[in-house]
């Protein structure tokens, strides 16, 4: 993990995302705020449907209709990132801020070979002459676990297997060496070895570019090797946020607690079972007035189906939005 030197390079205030379907509004994502900075791993956790990818797709200007932005600003080095044109997107797209997407098996071009995709990213965006992106792109290729990387260059995707795939989109979105990493669930399609390699060389090239990342994954074994910061995501919104430990350590959202409680843990007896999260995930088009984690919340209070907590600060960067953390205040309103 590295350690962030105090420039800020992304800015997220408020952000509102939505999809327009037949059936209604659906708030995909509810008002999210964060910063991260030069040199700063942040990862996202939380379950599928809590607008992870949704609100990394905002970032990269890839939401598909019917999807809109409709709140909230997204500020990358001190610009307006949702008030950019096509050309200044396509400019940020892999050379400011590169993505790792979820699935490789539609993420890659079908009708270009593997080295065409390699070497046309870096003559696009890095302005190198043909025959060193290509030197560049055989580099990169073997240090993503590639073998024979001569001869996968020369294929296209459709001839290697999903994992292969996966290093090679890993591959792409490195070798720009980009101001902002996303990785939206890196390595899903990756065995346990493999990843751990993939891990290493983002942590390796991390050190040395000093790029930020923002890492989204279910993997909370992942989160505690690679992040220094944590945003749990539920239902659109952020529920809390604080440093690896903090969230590890002294979890407070009952939610968070709920998916610590639900990971298998080495050190933890045979006889133990897992404890998994009762009930169902929000319906986002019918999203309740107050807590959408209420329902499921072992704890939930006659507030909590009424009014969305505030932000209680527990520490310098721990934060979380649960009643329980003014319980007393709470008492005596009901009272």
């Amino acid at each position: 993990m590295s350690e962030k030197n105090g420039d800020l390079l992304l800015q997220v205030e408020d952000l509102k995302v939505s999809f327009f379907t037949p059936a209604g509004e659906v708030k995909a994502v509810g008002g999210i705020s964060y910063q991260l900075h030069h040199g700063e791993v942040m990862g996202i956790v939380g379950e599928s449907g809590s607008g992870k990818s949704v609100e990394a797709y905002s970032i990269m200007g890839l939401l598909q209709s019917p999807g809109r932005v409709v709140g909230g600003s997204i500020t990358l080095s001190g610009e307006d990132v949702l008030a950019y044109d096509k050309h200044q997107m396509r400019e940020l797209r892999g050379g400011k801020v590169s993505m790792i997407f979820q699935n490789p098996m539609t993420s890659l071009n079908p009708v270009y070979t593997v080295g065409n995709q390699i070497v046309e990213a870096l003559t696009t965006h890095k302005k190198v002459p043909r025959e060193e992106a290509r030197r560049r792109g055989l580099e990169m290729l073997e240090l993503v676990g590639i073998n024979n990387p001569e001869k996968r260059m020369k294929q296209y995707p459709h001839e290697l297997s999903g994992g292969m795939r996966q290093r090679i989109m890993i591959a792409l979105a490195l070798i720009c060496e980009p101001d902002l990493l996303i990785a939206d669930e890196p390595t899903t399609a990756l065995d346990v070895t493999i990843q751990a390699q993939i891990l290493e060389l983002m942590k390796d090239i991390q050190k040395k570019t000093h790029m930020a990342i923002i890492f989204i994954t279910h993997n909370l074994g992942v989160v505690a090797d690679i992040c220094d910061r944590v945003s749990v995501m539920y239902a659109g919104r952020i529920v809390e946020t604080g440093t690896v430990d903090e969230i590890f350590y002294t979890p407070t959202h009952p939610y968070t607690l709920g998916l610590l409680r639900s990971m298998p843990r080495v050190d933890a007896e045979s006889y133990e079972r897992l404890i998994p999260i009762q009930g169902t995930p929000v319906d986002m088009l019918n999203p309740p007035e107050g807590c959408p984690f209420a329902p499921r919340c072992e704890h939930a209070m006659k507030i909590c189906l009424n009014q969305y907590p505030p932000a209680t600060q527990l520490g310098e960067g721990h934060m979380v939005n649960c009643w329980l953390m003014q319980k007393d205040q709470v008492l005596e309103k009901e009272a």
